[in-house]
C-alpha cells in the first residue's frame, strides 16, 4: 500500500510504501506528526539532490529545516522510471 505519491522537482513520480514508512518510524527523530509533510516537501522543493554513494540508481534529496538546524535526507531509488523512498533521516550536513 502507498502512503503517498508526489512528483519531484523534475516531474518524476516518487512514492512511499507502508513498509518503508514503518521503517522510517523506527528512527526516533522521525516520530513527529509533521515528518510526513516534510518528506514530501524535501522531494518537491529540495535544496540539493545528490547521487547515492553506494547505489548508482539512487538519489538523496536534501532539505534544510531551520527549526532543527539540520537537513532532512530522503533516499530514493528508481526502477522503471518510478521512484520509491528507501528511508529518510536527519543529518547535519549534505554528504
Amino acid at each position: 500500500m502507498r502512503i503517498f505519491e508526489v512528483k519531484d522537482k523534475s516531474g518524476r513520480v516518487i512514492y512511499l510504501s507502508d513498509e518503508r514508512w514503518k521503517h522510517i518510524l523506527e528512527h526516533r527523530e522521525m516520530q513527529n506528526k509533521l515528518v510526513l509533510e516534510k518528506i514530501k516537501d524535501a522531494l518537491i522543493n529540495p535544496n540539493k539532490i545528490m547521487p547515492d554513494r553506494y547505489d548508482s540508481s539512487a538519489r538523496v534529496y536534501y532539505k534544510h529545516y531551520k527549526d532543527r538546524n539540520e537537513y532532512l535526507a530522503v533516499l530514493v531509488n528508481y526502477l522503471n522510471g518510478e521512484g520509491f523512498i528507501i528511508t529518510s533521516f536527519y543529518t547535519d550536513q549534505i554528504k
